[in-house]
């Protein structure tokens, strides 16, 4: 996608004409925007015809509000797997709307988005401040999850009896196509319904999102297991730890926790291919000329080496080989076969990780991206997400964050920092 063909105009389902009730803070003009161009050279080839400089609606409360909170009822949804930091979103999302607007009537809706159809029979639950005391010390999510999708007029017709007003939607990829579909409903009814997305994913993947939450809890925990890694490793002759994180498309945790942890030797992400043959002749000599090697690999690497999946999850997506388990086999078989004897260790941390609560950064970053939400819904917004670009927090339109998945960039700087700290080599084939 050329940046000659985006348009961030976030849709809005009318004119805001309520005075805000917040009695604090400062008052976001609907004419702030946040620059999308970050260097210099990028902004002045964009504006060389004479355009507009790219730019997002900044994200903020607004002096002027479209619904009335007297009269208000909000519903809040979490799909898809679990992540740090979703309760932490749900937590600051219920005490905005009750603390900053004066909502009174919060529903969240059990296990993703079988709890906003009746066929499930999955009652919704009402969220107060009480509700949610305390919930952001836990992981996962109060309210349940599941994936797959469900029937896009049946969901409408959920919200629309219960006179939902705004929905909030914590989730992933397929969450976020879902709820595009469920504003699209909502738009051929007319309805005065809105739809906000807050993008959870752990892997960091959301296109025009800088980051999303859970990524630095994520970070944090790989660290720690990296470490158990390197002390199993070289703590043994020929000791190899092999690590596998999170990152089906993007390798960002597998990248971050490698310059997080100077004792990585080999970082493995999907956007850089290798082949077994390059890669295991490259760790034979590193064992012959140090005895210990640390191995990090993302999920999602290598997946041209193993034999084809054909299946998806509930959610979509592919089913993935597992590369960790395919790494650890033909590393064994491969020293086995040239006469020497490793000793490897295999973890995979994955859903330890992603159960855990939030750390202290995350924790604030959650807390924020609730109130951003709460304050995006209350002007009228919908189809979008509440993302971040540039340490700013913005305002994205559901589409484009679904366009694709952001990846690391091979020739970009993170990668180039990955292989300055490894000291592996730029090519493994």
């Amino acid at each position: 996608m050329e940046d000659s063909d985006l348009d961030f105009t976030v849709e809005r389902l009318g004119e805001c004409h309520i005075p805000s009730p917040m009695p604090f803070g400062r008052f976001v003009s609907d004419s702030d925007r946040i620059l999308y161009h970050g260097r210099v050279d990028d902004l002045q080839s964009f504006c060389a015809g004479g355009g507009t400089p790219l730019s997002f609606e900044a994200a903020g409360p607004r002096e002027r509000i479209f619904f009335d909170p007297q009269h208000l009822v909000c519903g809040i949804v979490t799909c898809g797997g679990i992540c740090p930091g979703l309760n932490d979103v749900i937590r600051a999302i219920v005490l905005s709307l009750f603390h900053h607007y004066g909502v009174r009537t919060v529903f969240g809706f059990r296990y993703g988005f079988e709890g906003i159809t009746s066929r499930h029979n999955h009652f919704p639950m009402l969220l107060t401040p009480e509700t949610v005391e305390g919930i952001h010390q836990k992981g996962g999510t109060i309210l349940g999850s599941s994936r797959g999708p469900q029937d896009v007029g049946e969901m409408v017709d959920t919200l629309q009896s219960m006179e939902v007003g705004i929905l909030f939607a914590i989730g992933g990829d397929g969450t976020l196509k879902g709820v595009h579909e469920i504003a699209r409903e909502i738009g051929r009814r007319g309805l005065r319904t809105c739809v906000i997305g807050i993008p959870k994913t752990i892997d960091n993947d959301i296109r025009f999102v800088e980051e999303s939450f859970g990524f630095q809890t994520a970070i944090s925990e790989a660290r720690r297991v990296i470490s158990a890694a390197h002390c199993e490793a070289s703590g043994a002759r020929n000791g190899i730890g092999l690590v596998k994180l999170m990152g089906r498309q993007s390798g960002f945790i597998a990248a971050y926790a490698t310059l997080a942890n100077s004792d990585v030797n080999y970082c493995l992400v999907p956007e850089v291919p290798f082949t077994c043959e390059g890669f295991l002749e490259i760790l034979r000599k590193r064992l012959a000329e140090r005895g210990h090697a640390v191995i990090v690999v993302g999920e999602g690497a290598g997946q041209d080496l193993m034999d084809k999946v054909s299946s998806s999850d509930a959610s979509g997506n592919v089913r993935l080989g597992d590369i960790g388990l395919f790494l650890r086999d033909r590393i064994c078989d491969y020293f086995s076969s040239n006469g020497i004897k490793v000793n490897l260790k295999y973890i995979d941390p994955s859903y330890t990780i992603r159960s855990t609560p939030a750390n202290a950064r995350d924790s604030a970053f959650c807390l924020l991206l609730g109130h951003y939400a709460v304050h995006a819904g209350m002007a009228g917004r919908t189809d979008m997400v509440v993302g971040t670009w540039k340490n700013e927090f913005t305002h994205l339109p559901i589409c484009y964050a679904v366009s694709g998945r952001k990846q690391l960039d091979p020739d970009g700087r993170l990668w180039s920092g990955v292989l300055g700290s490894t000291g592996q080599p730029r090519e493994m084939t």
